[in-house]
Formats: structure tokens, C-alpha cells, sequence
């Protein structure tokens, strides 16, 4: 498989000794134009890797703050083939490694293979596909085809992972692994699970591939406990939060301010 972008960032933020930064944004929400906006003004921040989310309607893992984007998404009228646009102006537009986020029942409605081949065309890095059935590869040959379309896909673990579910993950995993910094949904926390060094020392023992945290991720002292633990946070609800309670002309300044708060250089 030829070098993703998602390594070389990787790489990059390794020889600069820094845990790397990625944010969340629900494609359509605010709306489609804001969305476009929003990434760029990440990017303009320093984040590392973006996260598009494909909304949908019944989200398995996703908070009320994801829930309600993906809801105000869906009701605007974004449809899938408006999340292969965005990414396809995105990706002509920043340089750092842009995944979609979506769940299964998205990728085999629009064909697995087919889906993989328009992500690859839209300048997609990888696809994060939380709930797609590993048992079921022999079926579905979603993994296959992703190789197939150098689409990194990355596997998404829990605290409640049993040693057989990590194992399996390691044999397909690429790029980094996501492990939920808690079971249960997305949400922004004051604290972090008192658990998850220890958790995350266990992930480490099985996957070789570099680890990134998320649920919960909302603060500075959040990212300064996971310098050590871990190579990339993940800021999801936090921000769609700011974006909640912001008004529409101060919205991007808002974000701005916020992920400025939070980096640790």
C-alpha cells in the first residue's frame, strides 16, 4: 500500500515531539458553505486531522450535541453525494489528511466498493466506520476495497473491548487506532476516566500503530494529561457546542479562540 497522508502526518508530528490534533465536524451542519468554512478555519488553527461526519439518522455512538447536528444536517437536505462535494473542495483546498466519518449502513446503501472509490476521488485519507461488522468482511469486503483505494480505515476501540475484538482490529488496522476514551457516547467532560492510562497502557501492548483518544475531549489540561499517553487527541462535541451557543456572525471567531485555547505547544 503506497504512503497515506495520514503516515506522513503522523511522521511529522512525531519529529516534532507534539500529540497531534483532530477535530470532528458533521457535514451540512451549520450548513453546507459553513462547513467548508469551518474546516478551513481549523486548518488556519494548526489541527492536524479532520474528521467529516456523514450525518445520519439513527447514530449508534454519537452524543445529544452530534445527534441534534446530524438532525439540523438531514432536515437541511444533505444527502451523501453533498458529502463527497464538500470533500472534494476541501481536500483541493487544505493539506492536511481529511477522513470521513460514517456508519455502515451509509457505505452499503451507496455500494461499498463504489462508496470507497469516491471517497479515494474526493481526496478522503481514510474512513472511520465505527459499527462496520469485522465478522462480516467475508460479506461485505469493505476492508478489501478501502486497500484497494489506499483509504486508510481506521478502527475505533472501547474500554470494554474484549482481548478477541482488539486482536481482530489489530489485523486490519492502519493509520492510527481510536480508542473512546469511555464506553457508551460522544460528549465533551470536565474530567477524564480516571481509568484510561491504564487502558490505554493495555492498547499499546496490542497495536503498534499509533494511538488517538476521543469522547469527552473538551479542555487544555485534557490534552496536557494525554501528551504522554497518546499521538493524537480528538476534539469532537466540544466544538459543535461552541458552535451551538455562538451566533452565526461570530461563530468562526469563536472556534478560533477555542482550539487556540486548547493547543499545548
Amino acid at each position: 500500500m503506497a504512503m497515506n497522508n495520514i503516515d506522513l502526518k503522523l511522521i511529522e508530528l512525531k519529529k516534532k515531539k507534539r500529540i497531534g490534533l483532530m477535530t470532528h465536524v458533521v457535514i451540512g451542519y451549520p450548513s453546507l458553505q459553513e462547513t467548508i468554512t469551518l474546516v478551513k478555519t481549523m486548518v488556519e488553527c494548526g489541527i492536524d486531522f479532520v474528521e467529516l461526519q456523514i450525518p445520519f439518522s439513527d447514530p449508534l455512538a454519537d452524543g445529544p450535541t452530534i445527534m441534534k447536528a446530524c438532525e439540523q444536517s438531514l432536515a437541511y437536505g444533505t444527502k451523501v453525494k453533498d458529502a463527497f462535494s464538500i470533500m472534494k473542495v476541501l481536500s483541493s483546498q487544505v493539506s492536511i489528511p481529511l477522513l470521513f466519518m460514517a456508519y455502515y449502513n451509509i457505505v452499503f446503501q451507496y455500494g461499498v466498493e463504489q462508496f470507497c472509490r469516491d471517497a479515494k476521488a474526493a481526496g478522503a485519507s481514510g474512513l472511520i466506520v465505527p459499527d462496520m461488522p469485522i465478522d462480516e468482511e467475508h460479506n461485505e469486503y469493505f476492508y478489501l476495497y478501502a486497500k484497494k483505494y489506499n483509504l486508510y480505515t481506521i478502527q475505533v476501540i472501547s474500554p470494554a473491548s474484549t482481548p478477541d475484538r482488539l486482536s481482530k482490529n489489530v489485523s486490519i488496522a492502519n493509520g492510527f487506532v481510536y480508542c473512546t476514551a469511555r464506553q457508551g457516547i460522544t460528549g465533551a467532560k470536565k474530567e477524564l476516566e480516571s481509568s484510561l492510562r491504564a487502558y490505554l497502557k493495555n492498547v499499546k501492548k496490542v497495536f503498534t500503530i499509533p494511538v488517538a483518544v476521543g469522547f469527552g475531549i473538551s479542555r487544555r489540561e485534557h490534552i496536557s494529561a494525554l501528551q504522554k499517553e497518546a499521538d493524537v487527541a480528538i476534539i469532537g462535541s466540544a466544538i459543535i457546542d461552541v458552535i451551538q451557543k455562538t451566533d452565526k456572525k461570530i461563530r468562526m471567531q469563536a472556534v478560533k479562540q477555542f482550539i487556540n485555547e486548547l493547543r499545548i505547544e
